[in-house]
């Protein structure tokens, strides 16, 4: 990226230039600014900013500095000539408060040799510097080539060099090329802070060449299908009228519809409410012959126990489409541990999973179990919505629990609609220190029986899976603010947000928990992630990570061998295609990716061409947000498959983009 320095400007000054750049450097000893102007400039600002201020001309500047820090500064830039004690205040402010803290060399007579350098770069990380900043004065081309050396063994992103002088100036658009987070600029050529640097404008036409970044604001998230499928259930098994607000229709929500009216249920929708009369379900109070879930898997795995219950009769439960093709995963195991048996209809005999069609005969019977959270949270929350219809009470312990924030969706909504059940989660002392719900081992839930469901009216959150793709589109592409969502939110997608603040992207939300959220460009580097409890946000998380300058961990390869496709396979068929290395072991995803700036500069942009969604919305998702950053368009077979949880992204992702750089075929 171009960080533009700002010096000899006042508050209202700065403020209207961070309007125009996508990052600056606040030289605090050069501005006249008061410490509350300070305060609100690195607080309230989403341009990624550096706060640094030369401690020779000025006393107070260590206090300015802290105070920047303080405030949200992204960066904080220290020289290494700062004595010991103030090195280790900064140091510790930015450990405190989250910020990345450059060490810096300046020499403004020449360029030391080659082995100078490297020592100064040795010390500046032994001084703490996350980012070592080296500058010297180009007298020569040969000064350029001495000072690039330093990118040929710095991890991507870590260093930024580059030399001062007209002989220098190359030098400065060199440091993008060869993989430095960002480079200076400045104003125009009376604002220069030092002899060679390239003015905004000029860089900007240089280095983007045009590139189509993508600006937009209050795009508004559809309802989440985690939320409206589990609401639409218990509302039909409710006694009484339920009235679910907030809804948008996509192919799985409507297939939760057609099951509510195969229970019995009334369903009107009234614009975005849904109205629905519950069958004020008892245990055998139906009798079923068949149920067909769509192509929805939660579905499936939410209403089988339900089925045991409710239905006097054995049950036929069916599907369509890639459900045909995903196993119910340790289904048989956990539904007999209650007494359930379940029949395979037809050629079924697969490897000794379920697969759709499938018998399901009752009764559901009350009691305790130890089941395994392995195969993931939809069959274990369809116990949960079922167990407190018996009328005896039940104990369930969950060990190797996986998908853990959809378990308490299931319990938060069932609370809604009037059922109680207590839960604790088990863990070692790292996960009673952190509540880390990836650290958690096992979880025991106790639910009274003799339970009923009563009607609630129930606002329906909108959707973090949905909103992911445009996040990162901010993250990588520009500037994007999304409506709608709740950061209180119990969705496992939620964590989107963690992965892009530790990802680097610049984010922020005004107006609340529930006010729009903003992300923006920023300078990336590499992450890990523990995707085991938000496996939907793997195809999007994997483009974010091609992004990232070097390499990123993506654990939670194996929950995404039974998704629509197998999807750890199609990443990776995707992320090869596109000329991104990846390779997988065992349970982990590695990508080594590479900045936007960078692959601009060097021409090595995704590769554009023909791609394979292989039916899985997530694939489409992902396959749009790459294709922002392809050398050219990117074919998708099929991107009508989308409508299974977010019908009108297409037209939303082009509305986003002002054009649709990725195109069906048909």
């Amino acid at each position: 990226m171009i960080c533009v320095s700002i010096q000899n400007k006042d508050y209202q000054e700065i403020l209207d230039i961070l309007e125009t750049v996508e990052m600056a450097e606040i030289r605090l000893d050069r501005c006249a600014l008061e410490e509350e102007e300070i305060e609100r400039l690195f607080q309230d600002s989403d341009v990624p900013l550096i706060a640094t201020c030369r401690l020779s001309e000025e006393s107070q500047a260590p206090q300015l500095l802290e105070l920047a820090i303080r405030s949200g500064a992204k960066y904080a830039d220290l020289e290494m000539e700062a004595p010991a004690a103030i090195g280790r205040r900064i140091r510790e402010a930015c450990r405190e408060y989250g910020t990345i803290l450059i060490r810096s060399y300046h020499d403004f007579s020449g360029t030391p040799p080659i082995e100078v350098l490297q020592s100064l770069v040795e010390r500046a990380r032994s001084f703490g510097g996350e980012v070592v900043k080296i500058v010297t004065t180009a007298q020569s081309e040969a000064d350029n080539v001495t000072v690039q050396a330093l990118y040929k063994d710095a991890a991507p992103g870590s260093i930024v060099a580059f030399c001062m002088g007209e002989p220098g100036r190359e030098s400065r658009l060199d440091a993008l090329r060869y993989g430095a987070p960002f480079t200076y600029a400045c104003l125009g050529e009376e604002d220069a802070t030092a002899p060679g640097q390239w003015t905004w404008e000029e860089m900007k036409k240089t280095v983007y060449k045009g590139f189509p970044f993508v600006k937009a604001s209050a795009l508004p998230m559809p309802s989440s299908k985690s939320f409206a499928q589990r609401a639409i259930v218990a509302a039909a098994l409710a006694e009484g009228t339920s009235h679910l607000s907030g809804y948008t229709p996509c192919g799985d929500n409507e297939s939760a519809l057609s099951v509510a009216k195969s229970l019995g249920a009334e369903v009107r929708i009234e614009g975005n409410k849904i109205v629905i009369t519950g069958i004020g379900a008892a245990p055998g109070c139906l009798d079923l012959k068949q149920m067909h879930c769509g192509e929805s898997g939660f579905l499936t795995r939410l209403i089988i126990p339900v089925l045991s219950v409710v239905s006097k009769n054995q049950v036929l439960v069916s599907g369509e489409k890639t459900l045909l093709n995903r196993p119910l995963t340790s289904a048989h195991d956990i539904m007999a541990s209650f007494g359930v048996r379940l029949y395979p209809e037809g050629n079924n005999d697969r490897k000794q999973d379920c697969y759709l069609p499938l018998g399901v005969s009752g009764p559901l019977i009350a009691g305790r179990a130890d089941v395994s959270g392995k195969g993931g949270s939809q069959l274990i929350s369809g116990l949960l919505a079922a167990l407190p219809l018996c009328e005896e009470k039940s104990a369930l312990y969950v060990h190797d629990p996986r998908s853990i924030p959809y378990l308490f969706i299931t319990v938060d909504v069932l609370k809604k609609f009037g059922i109680r059940m207590s839960s604790e989660m088990e863990g070692g002392d790292d996960f009673l220190e952190t509540q880390d719900w990836s650290l958690c081992t096992g979880v025991n839930f106790h639910i009274k029986g003799g339970q009923r469901y009563k009607a609630a009216d129930f606002a329906i959150e909108a959707d973090w899976s949905g909103a992911a793709p445009f996040l990162v589109t901010g993250a990588i592409f520009g500037d994007v603010e999304v409506e709608g969502l709740d950061t209180g939110s119990l969705q496992a997608d939620i964590s989107i947000m963690d992965i892009l603040m530790e990802a680097g992207a610049s984010m922020s939300q005004s107006d609340g928990p529930d006010g729009p959220v903003h992300v923006r460009r920023s300078p990336l580097s590499p992450f890990r992630a523990d995707m085991n409890n938000c496996p939907d946000l793997f195809p999007i998380v994997a483009v974010l990570a091609a992004f990232c300058p070097g390499e990123s961990h993506l654990l939670g390869v194996e929950r995404l061998r039974h998704k629509e496709t197998d999807r750890a396979a199609a990443i990776e068929q995707m992320l090869c295609q596109m000329g991104v290395p990846v390779k997988i072991e065992e349970d982990e995803m590695t990508i080594e990716g590479m900045g936007l700036t960078q692959r601009i500069l060097t021409g090595r942009l995704l590769r554009g061409g023909r791609y394979v969604s292989h039916a899985d919305h997530r694939m489409v998702m992902a396959l749009k947000v790459a294709a922002l950053g392809a050398d050219s368009p990117v074919e998708i077979d099929d991107t009508a498959c989308v409508s299974k949880s977010f019908p009108d992204f297409n037209e939303m992702f082009s509305v986003m983009t002002g054009s649709d750089r990725s195109s069906p075929t048909h």
